[in-house]
């Protein structure tokens, strides 16, 4: 039989190598390199993942906004006309208003045939003769109150018309009186002529 003590030593023993195989492989990788942490992520900023900004939308700055009740018809004719702004054309608009008065009250026919349609300058014609036989003192323009755009519109033919709504004072050297009147200028928007005619004039509620 084997000696007791001899058992306890050897039991000892194994129980220190198997020990001592534990501490190496826990301590050592399998290629008996010391194991290493894999390194911690860079930490991002603000905690969330940092997403792409979206790109902003394009916008074109030179491009009119246009407000109002005529806000429809001035948009097709600058889609038909890039060149056509409505403050240029209010703008020309109150000049041809002082030049027409100014021109129908000395009766200056030459200065009214280039700026009116056909059938305005007949009936505007038609009204100088009158006066004249009459003898009748013509109304000159004393001052502009208001002029705004009140319609716009381009027809299927290309033809652009806008009405503007004036308020203005007249007077004769004598009498003053409030004209109220929509006066519609036209222009073919095709045209290399950037000159409006004056199509129709109504008299403003």
């Amino acid at each position: 039989m084997s000696n007791p003590v001899i058992e306890v030593l050897i039991l000892a023993a194994v129980a220190l190598f198997v020990l001592w195989r534990l501490y190496v492989a826990l301590g050592r990788g399998g290629d008996e390199r010391p194991m290493q942490r894999p390194a911690p992520a860079p930490e991002q900023r603000g905690g969330a993942p940092e997403q792409a900004a979206p790109a902003p939308r394009r916008v074109d700055a030179d491009r009119p906004v246009f407000t109002g009740p005529a806000a429809g018809g001035l948009e097709d004719i600058y889609n038909a006309d890039r060149s056509f702004t409505a403050e240029d054309f209010l703008r020309g608009a109150k000049a041809a208003y002082q030049i027409i008065v100014a021109a129908y009250a000395r009766g200056d026919r030459a200065a009214l045939r280039p700026l009116l349609d056909d059938d305005v300058y007949e009936a505007w014609d038609q009204a100088i003769t009158d006066r004249d036989a009459s003898g009748a003192r013509a109304f000159e323009l004393l001052r502009i109150k208001r002029a705004e755009i009140d319609r716009a519109e381009l027809d299927a033919l290309g033809i652009a018309r806008i009405s503007v709504r004036y308020e203005a004072d007249l007077g004769d050297g004598e009498t003053t009186r409030t004209a109220k009147e929509i006066w519609t200028f036209k222009r073919e928007v095709a045209s290399s002529d950037p000159n409006w005619l004056l199509d129709d004039v109504d008299v403003a509620a």
